[in-house]
């Protein structure tokens, strides 16, 4: 049950897209920056679920672990990268470049000044993604850390599967 609930109200404060109506307008703004990484990310489809469901599982958030795009299996995302995405690091269906996106994710959600200052990793991370990428994968793992602590910490939605 939601922690921003009331006896009269908690139909509405446990579901994910009505929570934010207590906000209005941040709840809009929130609203539009998820739809930014969504819709105009450059991000390639298993690239971006890939970092997406990582920081999903260190957010411990149900709602964006059980999230899933439309487009995924046309895309080649399938069940097997969302199950494996714990063993980023070695699992063999993972490409380079969703490896780099995977320790970034990773480490934004659990160390990122370590991140920050680690040389290694930006030689590495170079060879898969220029700038631009970059910078859309560092906003998109910024709203998805912050929104699923949200979700996850209000109590809100947990139960929820969402298609995008």
């Amino acid at each position: 049950m939601s922690r921003i609930g009331d006896a009269d109200h908690d139909f509405a404060d446990d579901d994910v897209t009505s929570f934010a109506v207590r906000s209005p307008e941040l709840g809009a703004a929130m609203a539009g920056f998820a739809n930014a990484v969504y819709t105009k990310g450059r991000l390639p489809l298993r690239v971006r679920e890939l970092a997406r469901i990582v920081i999903a599982n260190s957010n411990e958030c149900v709602v964006c672990q059980n999230t899933r795009d439309s487009e995924g299996l046309a895309a080649g995302v399938d069940e097997d990268l969302y199950d494996h995405a714990d063993e980023w690091r070695t699992w063999p269906g993972y490409s380079g470049a969703e490896r780099i996106a995977a320790e970034f994710a990773h480490r934004f959600a659990t160390d990122h000044v370590g991140l920050r200052d680690d040389d290694d990793f930006w030689d590495r991370a170079a060879e898969h993604f220029d700038a631009d990428l970059l910078t859309d994968l560092a906003i998109s793992c910024a709203m998805w850390l912050g929104m699923g602590r949200v979700l996850r910490t209000l109590d809100i939605g947990q139960s929820c599967k969402l298609t995008l």
